[in-house]
């Protein structure tokens, strides 16, 4: 059977890679793709980026299944595009997306439905957003409603940091929107909301509109520097499984946040199909509240978890498509996975393209170089985007997979690369 996976990132790498080793699968195409998707003969690249241009190249070509990976795409409603043409496809329509692509939609739907998450406000008027933050203080943190590529959040430790998000976000002009947001309809909004102290994790579940299958947990490190230090990103590195979901905060996380999820969007006539990723803080005493909702899963956790998946992915999303995940058991590599994104000069803000990649090894039974920011060019792998590489390992401990990508990750060179050098850092010390 033929295969479709949407979009051009690190997360689809690790998704085309997975359901290309499926006996059952005899193409994985990819669109847009990367470099790397590009030098994995198993793998097609389709240069297609229309939605209803992409839906006529995938009926034509008969393809049996389409997993559409990045936001923007879910929440302009390709998943809609596809089920209108009969085309089965994976991924949740345009309404169900609005969990992630509008934060005040997110938060009242949590509020509407008791699901534990910080208290907050909503601002469209910039001199009232101002004058909450004056009133309540810092640490506070600031969300823009619209996508942004994961750099929409703020955590502000001072006031004049808040003010500034609050500036950048709520600007109308996109020359001074320096985080990329893309407004919704109706105008820039804000989420301000309070700070919230734990651990932070990440919980990602495979929907059928109905029924859950828990993908295995992970952590990832949002901050640029070493130490959680430096500005926020789409994610540093992230490893798997993540230690501070003991199985009485999983248990918990299922009952308290993602179940009562599932139930709240099929109650308001929006049932959700595709990934759902919580992002969770973890106080001291074991309880999870819901920082965030994310239609997808999430990058760079997506590549420690697809080393350790041992279940056929194609299998698995042909149930999830099919309303039948309650007969699905997932089951997983007992070693812990960890990957270390290695990004551009000047990146998050600024950065560059077109550094060449020099020393990419072949994938290795513990070892896989998954690509993003990369493109071929003249015989060459190329940088063209923030993120490049996430460098992924499996090893019997967190410090062995630790240990085994930073030997890896060491071997690759572009000018200009940066990487932190303690990713998975708090599993190692617990």
């Amino acid at each position: 059977m033929k295969v479709l996976v949407v979009g051009g990132g690190g997360r689809e790498h690790a998704l085309a890679w997975k359901l290309a080793q499926s006996p059952k699968v005899q193409a994985v195409y990819v669109a847009l793709g990367n470099g790397g998707t590009a030098l994995d003969s198993r793998l097609e690249n389709i240069n297609i980026t229309d939605v209803q241009a992409l839906r006529a190249w995938a009926a034509t070509e008969k393809i049996a299944l389409t997993v559409v990976g990045p936001e923007q795409p879910l929440a302009a409603g390709i998943v809609d595009e596809f089920r209108n043409h009969g085309l089965r496809v994976f991924g949740p329509t345009r309404a169900a997306a609005q969990l992630e692509s509008s934060k005040a939609f997110s938060k009242a739907f949590m509020k509407r439905h008791h699901i534990p998450t910080a208290d907050y406000e909503t601002f469209s008027d910039a001199a009232a957003a101002h004058a909450y933050v004056d009133e309540k203080g810092a640490p506070i943190v600031v969300k823009a409603d619209g996508l942004a590529a994961g750099k929409g959040v703020v955590v502000a430790m001072t006031l004049h940091e808040a003010h500034e998000a609050i500036e950048f976000m709520l600007a109308p002009d996109p020359e001074f929107n320096p985080l990329g947001v893309t407004h919704n309809e109706g105008g820039a909004r804000v989420v301000i909301e309070e700070f919230l102290q734990g651990e932070e994790a990440s919980f990602i579940v495979m929907c059928d509109g109905k029924n859950v299958a828990a993908m295995a947990t992970s952590q990832d490190h949002k901050r640029l520097l070493d130490g959680d230090l430096g500005p926020n990103t789409g994610g540093m590195g992230a490893y798997s499984p993540a230690p501070v979901v003991t199985p009485d905060v999983h248990a918990r996380a299922m009952r308290e946040i993602i179940l009562p999820t599932i139930k709240g969007m099929e109650k308001d006539g929006i049932p959700f199909t595709g990934f759902l990723y919580a992002g969770l803080m973890i106080d001291a005493h074991g309880k999870p509240k819901t920082l965030e909702f994310n239609c997808r899963m999430g990058d760079p956790e997506t590549q420690p978890i697809m080393m350790r998946l041992k279940t056929d992915l194609f299998d698995v999303m042909m149930a999830a498509t099919s309303g039948t995940l309650d007969k699905v058991e997932l089951e997983w590599d007992r070693r812990p996975a960890l990957g270390v994104v290695m990004a551009a000069h000047g990146y998050p803000l600024h950065p560059r393209k077109g550094d060449v990649i020099h020393g990419l090894p072949p994938a290795t039974e513990d070892s896989m170089v998954f690509h993003a920011g990369t493109q071929r060019q003249d015989g060459a792998t190329i940088t063209s985007g923030g993120r490049v590489l996430c460098v992924t390992a499996l090893g019997s401990t967190v410090k062995a997979a630790q240990q085994r990508a930073y030997e890896v990750a060491r071997g690759i060179d572009f000018e200009g690369a940066q990487y932190r050098k303690d990713i998975g850092y708090r599993a190692i010390k617990s």
